[in-house]
């Protein structure tokens, strides 16, 4: 998580943040959900976190974020950590699942959100300071599940 979140390219936490805000962003209480990738070995591959979007009367809506390993990346990882998380919300009675800000110019990121029957409802125009791209838009992008 350190690597990529210190690039600045694909997530909106601070680029130094701490190990401990971190975990604390990454591992919400129930009913949040994490999981971890690993392979035969028990190398880390990605992680993904799941929950509700918001409360109240909005809680049937789930949100997520997924982490791949740069050194894993291409590899069908986050493919795997994305419909299992598609899955675990429809099974856990979420009716559509939210991701409020994937980065524009993150394209295989988008391609698979797409792939896996996400759409952008919107972007929000340069709401990302890209370290490369300057500033750049946020999707945010939806599925019914």
């Amino acid at each position: 998580m350190r690597r990529i979140v210190a690039a600045g390219e694909t997530f909106s936490w601070d680029r130094d943040i701490d190990e401990e805000d971190a975990r604390s962003y990454w591992l919400r209480e129930p009913p949040a959900r994490a999981v971890v990738a690993v392979d035969d070995v028990g190398t880390v591959l990605g992680t993904a976190e799941m929950g509700p979007n918001h409360g109240g009367p909005a809680a049937h809506v789930a949100s997520a974020g997924f982490m791949v390993d740069p050194d894993h990346a291409g590899r069908g990882v986050g493919r795997a950590l994305g419909e299992h998380v598609v899955e675990r919300a429809r099974a856990d009675g979420f009716r559509a699942m939210q991701f409020n800000a994937v980065v524009e110019t993150n394209a295989r990121a988008v391609a698979l959100w797409r792939s896996l029957g996400f759409e952008v409802l919107a972007t929000v125009p340069e709401a990302f300071d890209h370290p490369v791209d300057g500033y750049v838009g946020l999707h945010i992008m939806y599925r019914r599940l």
